[in-house]
């Protein structure tokens, strides 16, 4: 069974920056699926990026150019980093490797 574990959640004012890291228990594929998500309370859970084998990156458009995914595969970690927050980026956010997914790690951003 692999487990992942995100960190890097918590309280921030609007314009603020914050880094999620999820640790995945087993050596990450180049291949597989590899990305965050997020979900707010009323809403279906939506991809926010994906990073992939050559290192490129998919991003939902709400958060292009603000929100960076990267992956260190010698420590089996995805980060995404995440700049110029905004309330509306409030929501519980989920590491997804593979078809497994970790517990989320709330983010919310003050006005």
């Amino acid at each position: 069974q692999v487990q992942l574990v995100e960190s890097g959640g918590g309280l921030v004012q609007a314009g603020g920056s914050l880094r999620l890291s999820c640790v995945v228990s087993e050596t990450m594929s180049s291949v597989s699926f590899l990305g965050w998500y997020r979900q707010a309370p009323g809403n279906q859970r939506e991809l926010v990026a994906r990073i992939f084998s050559d290192n490129s990156a998919l991003y939902d458009h709400s958060v292009k150019g603000r929100f960076s995914i990267s992956r260190d595969n010698a420590k089996n970690t995805v980060y995404l980093q995440m700049n110029s927050l905004k309330p509306e980026d409030t929501a519980v956010y989920y590491c997804c490797y593979r078809n497994y997914w970790g517990q989320g790690t709330q983010v919310t951003v003050s006005s």
